[in-house]
């Protein structure tokens, strides 16, 4: 009996090893990643504003932070989200915009957004066709990923399976080297 269970805990470790492993892997299950120093994927979404649609073009000669999360008023999203929010005046002060993109729809965006104070735009990809463009799906919904996209409109830098409480702050520092080496 206790040869088998000692047999369990040997498996669930190894299991638990392995796992370890391929995360990096399983974070970068959402598809093909774009190209780093090439022109981002361009798109049109509608907005949590009800006011019509947010064009990348329309970003062009600031910073874009674009950033895909699961859902809405999940722990973790709206951790991230709020860190977004609590930074966007150092954002701003970079010349930088913060887009959040995920699969929920415009009426959900607009709660999120009321509920937690959010002042920049969340992106309806109801269809997920924006996600996909961006490596960025999986199962229906969007992954946590964030692209960091220069004023020209090329892809500077690829975050994947990122931790909502430093994520922003991560971004920032980026943000900084990217605009010194410029």
């Amino acid at each position: 009996m206790k040869r088998l269970n000692l047999s369990r805990w040997l498996v669930a470790i190894a299991l638990c090893l392995l796992l370890w492993q391929i995360a990096p892997v399983a974070m970068a299950l959402g598809g093909k990643q774009p190209a780093l120093q090439q022109s981002a994927p361009e798109f049109t979404l509608p907005t949590n504003s009800r006011e019509g649609e947010v064009n990348l073009q329309d970003y062009r000669g600031y910073w874009v932070v674009l950033y895909f999360y699961p859902q809405d008023f999940t722990s973790g999203c709206t951790l991230e989200a709020k860190r977004f929010q609590q930074d966007l005046p150092e954002y701003v002060a970079r010349d930088a915009r913060v887009l959040g993109v995920s699969v929920d729809d415009v009426d959900s965006h607009a709660q999120f957004c009321d509920a937690e104070g959010l002042k920049f735009p969340l992106l309806a990809d109801t269809d997920g066709r924006v996600s996909k463009a961006y490596g960025s799906w999986l199962s229906g919904k969007s992954l946590r990923h964030t692209y960091l996209i220069d004023p020209q409109g090329i892809l500077q830098e690829i975050y994947l399976g990122v931790r909502p409480s430093i994520h922003s702050q991560e971004v920032l520092a980026r943000l900084d080297e990217l605009k010194s080496n410029s």
